[in-house]
């Protein structure tokens, strides 16, 4: 008995690990939809690396994305109905280079306020440093005469 189940794991087990089979391939693409397919997937996000663009992924997602991208360009989509396919599926995220919209605002505005906020503070600083100080009075003198003189 025990014998049977071994025999039969291990005839299913080259089927089970067995890679699957591979999709039907892309159809060749124009040398000038093949830029746009590049350009495209410069301009989308990986969301597995989050850091780098889809061109630049080597995640089994970013793969996947990218056939996206070549299969509708075949179909004749432009770039325009390409990138809102992507955004439609996984928010503005996706894309590398946020649009300006008021929710994104802070995110495109909100480091030069931020620097223009420092910069103002810095300046307000510097001109309360530079206001002159009123000359000591002769009895403040006298007072740092004796302190220096007798150091207490």
């Amino acid at each position: 008995m025990v014998g049977w189940t071994l025999a039969l794991a291990m005839t299913a087990l080259p089927a089970a690990t067995a890679a699957t089979p591979p999709t039907a391939p892309l159809p060749a693409l124009s040398p000038a939809d093949q830029q746009r397919a590049d350009k495209l997937a410069h301009g989308l996000r990986c969301l597995v690396c989050q850091n780098q663009t889809l061109a630049d992924s080597n995640a089994p997602l970013a793969h996947d994305m990218r056939d996206l991208i070549h299969a509708q360009l075949a179909e004749g989509r432009s770039d325009a109905q390409i990138m809102r396919f992507f955004e439609d599926r996984y928010g503005d995220f996706v894309r590398y280079d946020p649009p300006f919209k008021p929710i994104t605002w802070l995110l495109w505005i909100g480091p030069f306020a931020l620097m223009a906020l420092g910069f103002w503070v810095l300046v307000r600083t510097l001109k309360r440093r530079a206001v002159a100080r009123a000359p000591l009075t002769a009895d403040e003198r006298a007072r740092a005469a004796r302190f220096l003189d007798t150091g207490s």
